[in-house]
């Protein structure tokens, strides 16, 4: 399958006001593809769309939370009467918590999934029903979590596991029904966004993302690539890739890595902010694409380049996982 350039779509971009979200909707709008851009700080978000057609670019905003369904058919009502309709669906809203499964609240836990996963099964229905007869591409942004488990971000975990659950089942049913809707799971590593500075927070350090962390960037340009040339999944970061394949070989070695995981997600030298923007948007990280990280950023991943054109990547997986056995090889010895 196959869809329009994108100077002839209209994508839907959830998680707009920061990160990958905000990432995937300029470059879009660079592209000449009309956008949609929604999250739940309304008022960053106005400020956004008005750069982007400042700019050139063809953009509105809708202020939404999409952990209510009502809301996000709002999203849909608002590119109908925009645009004529959607080409493009991305789901990519999403929080995470740093803490102890058994310390974080009940309270905490619920409104991570009513994001996270919520946010993707509302998301991911309501574009259906836009795009059954039309056709169009649906790209739910997981995560490497969708096929790992983090220690001090279990919930966040789970729910990526869950996305990838729902995507597969979706997809095989939209293959029953001969829908012309391609569906991609994104799962992106490490990535300098403001995530970390958003999550919930109960660890005594400021939490960080593990390296190798790489540019939001490279997340947007693979999301854009799936709304013309779809694939089934597509991993962002080669280190993401080789992490996977290690664990599918041996996946008690990958648990013993749990002490420098954890160990990585700490930084020393930063203050610790416990709120972050898991029950209301925190409005000093809106607007920002970039983070953060105390690493230097990795600016493209030769392994998604790859991933991306067919012929080159049979021997990109070879290559990652041959290094990934090495590693916990090593991993087990020690």
């Amino acid at each position: 399958m196959q869809h329009k350039p994108l100077a002839d779509q209209t994508i839907v971009v959830t998680g707009a006001s920061s990160g990958i979200g905000l990432a995937t909707a300029r470059r879009a709008a660079a592209q000449g593809a009309r956008v949609v851009l929604a999250a739940r700080s309304g008022a960053a978000l106005d400020r956004i769309a008005a750069d982007i057609v400042r700019e050139g670019g063809q953009a509105v905003a809708v202020g939404a939370d999409v952990g209510e369904r009502e809301q996000v058919e709002e999203i849909a009502a608002k590119a109908v009467a925009e645009f004529g309709g959607v080409d493009t669906w991305v789901n990519v809203a999403g929080l995470t918590i740093y803490g102890p499964l058994g310390v974080v609240s009940q309270e905490d836990h619920e409104r991570l999934m009513r994001t996270n996963f919520w946010g993707t099964v509302h998301g991911s229905l309501v574009a259906v029903g836009l795009m059954k007869t039309r056709g169009g591409a649906l790209i739910n942004v997981g995560s490497i979590a969708s096929d790992l488990a983090f220690p001090f971000q279990g919930m966040y975990s789970a729910s990526k596991h869950a996305v990838k659950g729902f995507t597969d089942a979706l997809r095989m049913e939209l293959r029953l029904d001969d829908a012309p809707i391609s569906v991609t799971l994104v799962k992106p590593a490490s990535i300098d966004t403001p995530l970390p500075r958003r999550a919930r927070n109960y660890l005594d350090k400021e939490p960080m993302l593990p390296p190798p962390v790489y540019s939001a960037d490279e997340v947007a340009r693979a999301i854009l690539h799936a709304a013309v040339r779809p694939q089934r999944d597509i991993v962002v970061g080669g280190a993401g890739k080789m992490f996977i394949a290690g664990k599918e070989f041996a996946p008690g070695a990958y648990d013993h890595l749990a002490g420098q995981i954890a160990a990585l997600q700490k930084r020393t030298m930063a203050p610790r902010r416990p709120a972050g923007a898991l029950h209301a948007p925190q409005l000093d990280d809106t607007g920002h694409v970039h983070g953060d990280q105390p690493f230097p950023v990795l600016r493209r991943s030769a392994y998604t380049r790859a991933s991306l054109h067919p012929l080159a990547t049979a021997s990109a997986v070879v290559g990652l996982g041959l290094a990934a056995a090495t590693l916990l090889r090593s991993a087990r010895r020690s």
